[in-house]
């Protein structure tokens, strides 16, 4: 079914966002790795045969710019994860107005635009998969949360609209509640943690999202939550 298939990763790290191309390169898909910088996408793209694209997704012009490049570089996309997210850890009484801002703009307001952007072709054409990636803050908010929480509550509502709306126009829409802290280069010091299982293998992870996109349209997930087997919940 992916041959050939286009897929784009919106917000690529050297965790989750990596394991996603490299786990739809796998499948022989034409991937399209989008960052703000390139540390990390230049490197991966070159390695899965893959491209690489700079993008803000706070900019509408931006956003807009890049699935045009996309679509005249690779084609109409199959399936778009929006992987984006910022979060600055501090009370609510510290909170400064500009840093809340910018990690709903990055992690809420991004995710309007890259989702607007791959569903209009997806709903033209009758087919897509559009994937959000969440958090456990988008159930509940924690003490020090409040700049991931307020986002990815937003996220979790625009997934849960857009389904609602483009379900029946053949595009799929899902979020992903990932409950844990994944596995990648910043958690290279915590051994122990990783040898017990207690953080997400992101390869793992991208091999649901995967299958996620296989799915057959009379038994589609529109949420999942995703956890180590260890974590309390």
């Amino acid at each position: 079914m992916s041959q050939d298939q286009v897929a784009m990763v919106v917000g690529v790290g050297g965790g989750l966002g990596a394991a996603l191309g490299r786990r739809f390169a796998a499948a022989g898909m034409k991937v399209a790795l989008a960052a703000r910088g390139d540390a990390i996408t230049g490197a991966l793209a070159e390695e899965i045969q893959g491209s690489a694209y700079p993008v803000d997704v706070t900019v509408e012009a931006a956003v807009e710019a890049l699935f045009d490049r996309l679509r005249g570089d690779l084609g109409e996309p199959d399936l778009v994860v929006f992987n984006a997210g910022a979060f600055q850890r501090t009370s609510v009484l510290e909170a400064s107005a500009e840093d809340f801002e910018r990690c709903w703009r990055i992690g809420c307001l991004g995710g309007f635009l890259v989702g607007r952007a791959a569903a209009r072709g997806m709903a033209a054409r009758g087919s897509g998969t559009i994937i959000f990636t969440g958090a456990t803050a988008a159930l509940r908010g924690g003490a020090g949360f409040i700049n991931l929480a307020v986002g990815k509550f937003g996220l979790r509502a625009l997934a849960q609209s857009m389904a609602r709306e483009l379900g029946p126009r053949g595009v799929h829409i899902a979020h992903a509640v990932i409950d844990g802290q994944i596995d990648g280069p910043a958690h290279a010091d915590r051994a122990a943690d990783i040898a017990a299982g207690a953080l997400l293998d992101p390869n793992a992870i991208a091999e649901t999202y995967y299958q996620i996109h296989l799915q057959d349209r009379t038994a589609w997930t529109q949420e999942l939550d995703l956890r180590p087997a260890v974590e309390k919940f």
